[in-house]
C-alpha cells in the first residue's frame, strides 16, 4: 500500500537531492505501507515523486533526533518545535527516490482532492489507474 504525504517544497527538495533521509511525523499509519507519494504543498501544489520506506524509527523525539540528526534535512530548532510537547514521534527512513518528470496536478487523479494533514492511504489499484499519468 502507498500513502500520500503533504511535504513543504523546501523539504521535498532536500529529500530528492538526497540530503534529507528521514521524514518526521507526529502520527503514523496502521496499515502496511511500503512507499510514499509526495505531494509538494503550495505554492507547488502537485504530486512530484515517490520514495520507499526502508524502516520507521519510533519513540522519544530526543532519541530519534540522536539516531537521525546527521541526515535529518532540518535544523535542531525546527525539529524541536515540530515535536514540542510530544512523548512519541516517528522518522520514516527514506530509501529509493523517484522524481516524476512532469509533476501532476492531484485534481487530475482525485476529483475531490484535499491535501492530507497527516497522510492518505492509496491502494495499489488506485495507483495503477494513475500510472499512465506518471512519467519517471
Amino acid at each position: 500500500m502507498k500513502i500520500i504525504l503533504s511535504i513543504k517544497p523546501e523539504f521535498v527538495e532536500e529529500i530528492f537531492s538526497g540530503r534529507k533521509k528521514y521524514e518526521y511525523r507526529k502520527k503514523i499509519f496502521t496499515k502496511d505501507v511500503s512507499s510514499v507519494i509526495v505531494y509538494s504543498t503550495i505554492p507547488v501544489g502537485k504530486f512530484v515523486g515517490e520514495f520507499t520506506i526502508e524502516k520507521i524509527v519510533s519513540g522519544d523525539p530526543a532519541l530519534i533526533w540522536e539516531k537521525t540528526k546527521n541526515h535529518s534535512g532540518v535544523t535542531k530548532e525546527f525539529y524541536d518545535e515540530y515535536f514540542r510537547g510530544r512523548e512519541n514521534g516517528y522518522a520514516l527512513k527514506i530509501s529509493t527516490v523517484k522524481v516524476y518528470k512532469n509533476p501532476i496536478d492531484p485534481f487530475r487523479l482525485i476529483k475531490s482532492f484535499v491535501a492530507p494533514q497527516s497522510f492518505k492511504y492509496i491502494t495499489e489499484e488506485e495507483f495503477e489507474s494513475w500510472e499512465e499519468e506518471l512519467v519517471w
